[in-house]
């Protein structure tokens, strides 16, 4: 086990990772999007995004109160819905102007059309209004509203993922259950959603926190029936990838990933499993020590994911043009090549701007 202000190196370079896949997943001529995890199971990078957070949140929330105070872990957390909510005004100002330019130069592109720039050109002061109150999130700016109420949220979950974790979780399957329900009363615009109904997702928020607080894959996987876990595991996998694979190929419906479907979770839960058991193998350890560039993308999670949006909108906007929307795949190899590379470039340049969005965003306990 780590010391409180250590970091984990598997933590940093799955992190990185989803942030990467995250990048060429919105990039609908990307090549490598076509081996990323959607393709093989009814979940996706985001389950993988949330549930991390979950669980970096946990850490991050043990080492200030270990070090300090448990006052000071809430003040951390609630400084850093402020610090999300920040980033998300950010991501949604830098999508409307990255629209704007690309129409300028006359690159049409589908993903264009969804940014709302046009709405803010008709109506500035109404639509600049929804911007900060979440009624509108344009287009890569989604997670980040039920991120910061996550945040807000982490001095009552934190707690109880300690002291009461089957009281937490009864709650956060509750709400999970009734969110399709609630989700109609969340602030929003005419003719604009939530991509991601903060009620449903906080389940795979919460099960990230409770998997650091508590030792579950340890209790399990020691039990002498934990083999049946993994073998319904391994099964719930395959039956994943051949339904996508060979039955339903095309995208499923929006509303399963708004509202987090059971078929969701329990395909994330299955992955979850067999990566836990290739994490203690030794395997991810490996990996990150032999990719460190990964792990360093990780470390810059919030910085990363904000500029991973404009790399997205921009890369794919002008692979589309490029290809009249078609395959092509050396063009798309070119992009992935391009996107990844920039994301990696931001990292690595990332210390003076970093203070832009978090300023305490390298520090071992930040979320």
């Amino acid at each position: 086990m780590p010391t409180p202000t250590s970091r984990l190196i598997e933590l940093d370079f799955f992190r990185g990772l989803v942030l990467l896949v995250i990048v060429v997943d919105h990039i609908g001529g990307s090549i490598l999007s076509r081996f990323t995890l959607h393709t093989y199971a009814m979940c996706d990078a985001a389950e993988v995004f949330v549930f991390l957070g979950g669980f970096a949140t946990a850490t991050a929330y043990r080492s200030l109160a270990e070090r300090h105070t448990e006052a000071i872990a809430r003040q951390r957390f609630l400084k850093r819905a402020l610090e999300l909510y920040r980033a998300f005004l950010i991501t949604a100002v830098l999508m409307l102007v990255v629209t704007a330019v690309l129409t300028a130069l006359r690159v049409d592109a589908p993903n264009l059309a969804i940014t709302d720039l046009d709405d803010l050109l008709d109506t500035p002061a109404p639509v600049l209004g929804d911007l900060l109150l979440f009624r509108r999130q344009p287009y890569l700016a989604s997670v980040l509203p039920m991120y910061a109420f996550f945040a807000l949220s982490v001095p009552a979950v934190l707690p109880l993922a300690h002291s009461k974790p089957w009281l937490l979780l009864a709650g956060s399957l509750a709400l999970w259950a009734i969110a399709p329900a609630v989700g109609g009363m969340l602030p929003i615009a005419d003719g604009a959603q939530w991509d991601f109904n903060p009620c449903a997702w906080q389940l795979m928020f919460v099960l990230g926190v409770l998997v650091r607080c508590q030792p579950v894959y340890e209790r399990i996987s020691m039990h002498r029936d934990g083999w049946l876990v993994t073998a319904l595991a391994i099964t719930i996998v395959a039956v994943g990838a051949y339904y996508k694979l060979f039955i339903e190929t095309a995208p499923m419906d929006g509303s399963l990933k708004q509202n987090l479907s059971w078929l969701r979770v329990s395909n994330f839960l299955a992955i979850a499993w067999l990566t836990a058991h290739m994490i203690r193998a030794g395997w991810a350890k490996k990996l990150a020590q032999r990719l460190p560039w990964i792990g360093q993308v990780g470390r810059k999670g919030l910085l990363c994911f904000v500029a991973g949006t404009v790399i997205s909108l921009v890369v794919d906007s002008l692979l589309y043009k490029a290809t009249e929307g078609y395959l092509n795949v050396p063009l798309g190899l070119v992009a992935d090549a391009v996107a990844i590379g920039a994301l990696i470039a931001v990292a690595k340049a990332s210390a003076p701007i970093s203070r832009v969005f978090a300023p305490k965003l390298d520090n071992p306990s930040s979320s």
